[in-house]
């Protein structure tokens, strides 16, 4: 702290300079000026310079004009005392504000730094199965986590894979970086008593790399972007690109102490080496984007093991597949952390997935994860999981367990079931969590018993109170599990609300007197609109009926942010028109059959 003792003493001292200059230059204090001395226009002064002839500053104009100038020149010294006055506060408000702003920024410094704990042992026996929640859409509310992790847990779960992205409460410089609704420091504690009271892993995801949108969309960071068009990825050779990395990453140790596992991602770095920094690096070592992507990697893995040591790493696997067995064994990389392999196809290949599994053998990795998914991986904007093909996903991951005899000298470790809720930072939102929870149900039950066998589809039926009906993808019954309610109503609103209006829709009567044109030009048959607008008027009812109980049963699972953009996306447009069509045939209606309007209504 002594340097803010010294910049405190520089403030002082050059405001005391202002202030001697200030009295001077306007005649007041000790050092009075001689009445008779001539005054001198600043401004001319500085034009002639400092070893001119004083006699050379009279005004060409003579005595009288000289006379006639001293009094404006008077003037213009005065206002110029004010202004030296006004110019030293303002100098003085000036480093006050750098050195807040200095102590600030050591404040922030100070927040990076956190305790050098070792990782504890890890205890359990036997690979992991953790859900992954993916919380860059719909996050749910801490109150809805708490209900759900006893359920994972009695569903076959050992942990969960957290990926927090804008929902963590990063703090000081970071603190932009936060989601209006993160949780705050008290949830994230309350979230680690839950997942340990239920005997659950809780393992942090933070991207490091690729998917970056949430931090390089915001303007202060977007001088760190690969690509300055996109805010994907990171330029990995950009002064301060590291340094932001490293702390929020020590944000997010420092919350997890405890932690024995720790998720970096790394996946999908797009546009990687097109950066003119990135070209530059790959100039002088080689033209290897492969060396670029690991030197990050592998300063990141540093960083993080030097305050954890003994922590587990593990990261996207992606990347790796394009780059040789000599350049990833000379990254290092193999001794500090472990690949995760991604598969979300229901078809698995079996061979392709033992390629790189023998591919990161030879390279030096001792263990390996998995990656299948119980939902968010079947279409962008996926709203109804289809239960049947994760179902097949896993059984293609079970067939590449039993192969794992074949690679000797890398272990299985264990698998983590995604469930992607976008599929980047600006996507939309795919299945809602309670939505994918049966697909979960069945995926964790068949890693457990090997198959989706007739005890593994017993327990999904007794512990979530309804019955997996693959052919129909659903869960048939009234449903036991947390935010059921929300999975019911949504099977409603996907497979009945836009139907219903296409229904209505195609009646004799709608279709021949209220359409667009109709309405258009208030132009229809009273008599035809009777045989249809109280059948309207049911439909709208009955859909704002269930839709009104529907949004409350969001609201208390999920914020408000999310509940908004749902409803925006798959409600609003189809009840938009069905609104319109009430309102058009009660307005058809009270016209009584009158002519063709000449205008548009």
């Amino acid at each position: 702290m002594h340097h803010h003792m010294w910049l405190r003493l520089l403030v002082l001292s050059l405001g005391i300079l202002a202030m001697m200059k200030l009295f001077y230059s306007s005649g007041k204090g000790p050092g009075k000026r001689n009445q008779n001395m001539e005054i001198v226009n600043s401004n001319h002064f500085w034009k002639i310079g400092f070893g001119s002839d004083h006699n050379s500053l009279d005004p060409p104009g003579g005595a009288q004009e000289a006379k006639e100038n001293q009094g404006h020149q008077l003037i213009d010294h005065q206002e110029e005392g004010l202004n030296l006055e006004d110019e030293g506060i303002d100098f003085i408000k000036a480093q006050e504000k750098k050195e807040i702003e200095a102590l600030e920024e050591e404040e922030e410094e100070e927040e990076e730094e956190i305790e050098i704990i070792r990782a504890p042992e890890d205890t359990h026996k036997g690979p992991l199965r953790v859900v992954h929640l993916d919380l860059k859409g719909a996050a749910p509310k801490v109150k809805y986590l708490k209900q759900i992790f006893p359920l994972l847990s009695s569903l076959g779960a050992d942990g969960i894979l957290l990926e927090y992205e804008d929902m963590f409460p990063y703090e000081g410089e970071l603190k932009i970086l936060r989601s209006p609704f993160a949780y705050s420091v008290e949830d994230i504690e309350e979230i680690k008593t839950m997942a340990n009271l239920s005997n659950l892993e809780l393992i942090p995801l933070v991207q490091v790399f690729g998917h970056l949108e949430f931090v390089l969309k915001h303007e202060k960071f977007d001088h760190l972007r690969e690509v300055a068009a996109f805010p994907t990825s990171l330029n990995p050779t950009a002064p301060g690109a590291l340094e932001l990395i490293k702390k929020m990453l020590m944000q997010v140790l420092k919350r997890h102490p405890r932690a024995r596992w720790f998720h970096i991602g790394a996946d999908e770095v797009y546009g990687l080496g097109e950066s003119e920094d990135s070209k530059h690096w790959m100039e002088k070592n080689g033209g290897d984007v492969g060396a670029l992507y690991l030197m990050h990697l592998s300063a990141i893995c540093s960083a993080v093991t030097e305050v954890r040591p003994g922590i587990k790493l593990l990261f996207w696997e992606d990347m790796l597949r394009k780059f040789s067995v000599s350049t990833i064994q000379n990254s290092g990389l193999p001794k500090l952390a472990y690949p995760m392999i991604w598969n979300y196809s229901p078809k698995v290949d079996v061979n392709g997935v033992g390629n790189l599994i023998g591919k990161y053998q030879e390279a030096g990795f001792t263990g390996v994860w998995f990656a299948s998914a119980f939902k968010g991986a079947s279409g962008i904007a996926q709203r109804w999981t289809p239960i049947n093909m994760h179902l097949q996903n896993h059984i293609g991951w079970l067939k590449v367990i039993d192969s794992m005899t074949k690679f000797p000298s890398i272990k299985y470790l264990g698998i983590a079931l995604t469930g992607w809720q976008r599929f980047e930072h600006f996507t939309v939102l795919c299945e809602l969590l309670p939505v994918g929870i049966p697909s979960l149900a069945v995926c964790l039950q068949t890693l457990k018993y090997g198959s989706f066998n007739e005890e593994a589809e017993n327990a999904v039926h007794q512990i979530l109170g309804c019955k997996i009906q693959m052919d129909a993808n659903n869960c048939d019954g009234s449903g036991a599990f947390a935010g059921s309610e929300v999975y019911h109503t949504v099977r409603k609103i996907n497979s009945e609300l836009q139907a219903s209006i296409q229904n209505i829709k195609a009646n004799h009567f709608v279709q021949g007197s209220l359409s667009t044109y109709h309405r258009k030009y208030n132009f229809a048959n009273p008599r035809n609109i009777a045989f249809c607008i109280n059948a309207l008027k049911k439909l709208l009812e009955d859909w704002e009926s269930v839709l009104e109980a529907f949004r409350t049963e969001m609201e208390a699972i999920f914020y408000p942010d999310t509940v908004e953009e749902w409803m925006e996306e798959n409600v609003n447009e189809h009840l938009t028109e069905l609104h319109a069509m009430v309102q058009g045939a009660e307005h058809l209606n009270s016209l009584k059959g009158r002519p063709k309007s000449l205008k548009e209504s």
